[in-house]
């Protein structure tokens, strides 16, 4: 497992110190804005209760983090106008306890006792209130802030399906999983990650379909993140997945929602990050990374021609370049002969080698893709299609590359798109350039070593203890069902062996039947 950017966990007991809140109310006002930097956000609502005015009551919260809505109805209005209808008049260990029991209406209320649980959730969007002569505060949970809502997919659209996506917020994710998912078996666990940030990071799986044992090293593995900040659910990615020095992922992100929930019905772990509209899925296996949503909207057989062609998409977008340049520098004798007198003269004027003019046309098709990504949406689709139809036209014309090299770098670049996964494309794109080095020094040769070596290098890997190239290898009869085809719906009765290892059977397989005609029935219809 990758211990990259990772740092030897402390012990929280040797570096927290326990700051117990005073009993003095101004003691703590004092060290929260002394600690805050008196920051204009935080608000301090200073003020008398009771009915004789004798309750010292500070609550505080931070500005567009709460609803102010709901902490002006149900928490200002219930301790400065509600109380002084009770008879609290002392102030006494157990006037805590009564508000809490009592006077508050808040959904969840948790106790705090020392400033650091007290700043976790104040700036979290909780509101606190601390009273004068107690050591302890409350955390009434407010939290509301601008979120973006529930919108299409930007990068995983499809034609047929639900147009719903993930969103920055984590409890907007969990309720869309929920909507999906009405068992009480799925369960949510969350905590923060993060010295500085505190994000919350939440583990989902179904109880009694996901496998304990990757529960257990999933919930390991973040347990042993120490770093400052999680900004992204790249950032947890990149601690806990299996292998660094791997161009293919093996942690699947996805956007949507109903992905997500496939995979936790298939017995995998979702984990949401806080800020981040990616969720990751463990295990993630190599065949994964040609499914797509659609596949289960659609007719199997319609799905499975749309699966076969993006396994060819991936062969051609790797291996295109390199095979050409194999062929026309040393093999000609593959290449028939009319065809090959059209590549000569072609090439009559190109003063580089094959490998060359193939490393300038994909380096160049690269900077133009980065320039599109970049670049504003209203002209960076148009900058790329100009960008490429005029560069390639101007190198031809000014014999630099071949008119056969612009087609060939131009299939390349069309079946990396394919691939219903942006990361699993970016690994074609890189081995794509390692060939294309074998193909230059060793011909088909070459290519044949590297795809020795690159499925060598695929058995090796694992995801969270599930071999990669799994049902493939090891070779798993059931799971052929959805990988590289896709059966029909009601052959779909088994949850994939190696990752889901109890609750296997998941229908009971009887596909409808028609109903049965009368001989009568049968007469009428063959005459």
């Amino acid at each position: 497992m990758s211990r990259f950017f990772r740092r030897k966990r402390q012990n929280p007991k040797e570096n927290k110190s326990t700051n117990q809140l005073d009993q003095s109310l101004q003691t703590n006002i004092d060290t929260v804005t002394q600690k805050i930097g008196d920051s204009t956000d935080m608000v301090i609502r200073h003020f008398k209760a009771g009915q004789t005015g004798s309750m010292d009551i500070a609550v505080l919260y931070t500005s567009g983090l709460v609803d102010e809505a709901m902490v002006h109805d149900f928490v200002l209005d219930t301790l400065m106008v509600q109380i002084r209808q009770t008879p609290l008049n002392t102030i006494e260990k157990e006037d805590f306890q009564i508000i809490k029991d009592f006077a508050m209406t808040g959904g969840n209320i948790t106790d705090i006792d020392t400033t650091e649980k007290l700043f976790d959730h104040a700036l979290s969007g909780d509101t606190i209130v601390m009273l004068d002569g107690s050591r302890q505060a409350m955390a009434i949970d407010t939290r509301d802030w601008d979120a973006r809502s529930v919108e299409e997919p930007s990068t995983q659209s499809v034609v047929r399906g639900p147009k719903e996506g993930f969103t920055e917020t984590l409890r907007t994710n969990t309720a869309l999983l929920r909507r999906r998912i009405k068992d009480p078996n799925l369960w949510i666990h969350t905590k923060p990650i993060g010295t500085k940030s505190k994000t919350d990071v939440a583990v989902v799986y179904l109880h009694g379909v996901a496998d304990e044992k990757v529960v257990t090293e999933v919930t390991n593995r973040l347990n042993k993140i120490d770093i400052d900040a999680i900004l992204d659910s790249g950032y947890v990615e990149e601690l806990i997945q299996d292998e660094t020095y791997t161009p293919f992922p093996t942690v699947y992100n996805s956007e949507r929602p109903d992905t997500i929930a496939a995979g936790l019905l298939e017995g995998r772990i979702a984990i949401i990050v806080d800020g981040s509209p990616f969720v990751l899925l463990v295990p993630a296996l190599f065949v994964n990374f040609f499914q797509a949503a659609e596949d289960y909207f659609q007719r199997a057989d319609f799905s499975t021609l749309i699966r076969l062609i993006r396994y060819l998409a991936f062969f051609l977008a790797m291996l295109t370049p390199s095979v050409y340049i194999a062929l026309t520098t040393y093999h000609q004798e593959m290449i028939p002969t009319s065809l090959l007198v059209s590549l000569s003269a072609q090439r009559e004027g190109v003063p580089f080698p094959a490998f060359v003019e193939a490393l300038l046309m994909e380096i160049t098709f690269e900077i133009l893709r980065e320039a599109g990504v970049r670049l504003p949406k209203a002209v960076g689709s148009a900058i790329s299609i100009v960008g490429a139809l005029v560069l390639g036209q101007a190198a031809v014309e000014a014999g630099i590359v071949s008119s056969a090299m612009v087609i060939v770098v131009s299939l390349t670049a069309i079946s990396s798109f394919v691939s219903p996964s942006f990361n699993f494309a970016i690994s074609i794109r890189m081995l794509r350039f390692g060939f294309m080095i074998l193909a230059a020094t060793l011909g088909l040769f070459g290519i044949l070593l590297g795809l020795i070596i690159l499925t060598l290098h695929l058995s090796s890997l694992r995801s969270f203890g599930v071999p990669y190239l799994s049902p493939m290898a090891p070779f798993i009869v059931p799971d052929q069902k959805d990988a590289i085809l896709r059966f029909p719906r009601w052959k779909l009765t088994t949850r994939p062996r190696l990752v889901s290892q109890q609750n296997i059977i998941r229908e009971n397989g009887e596909a409808p039947k028609p109903p049965k005609r009368s001989r009568r029935q049968k007469r009428k219809k063959q005459e």
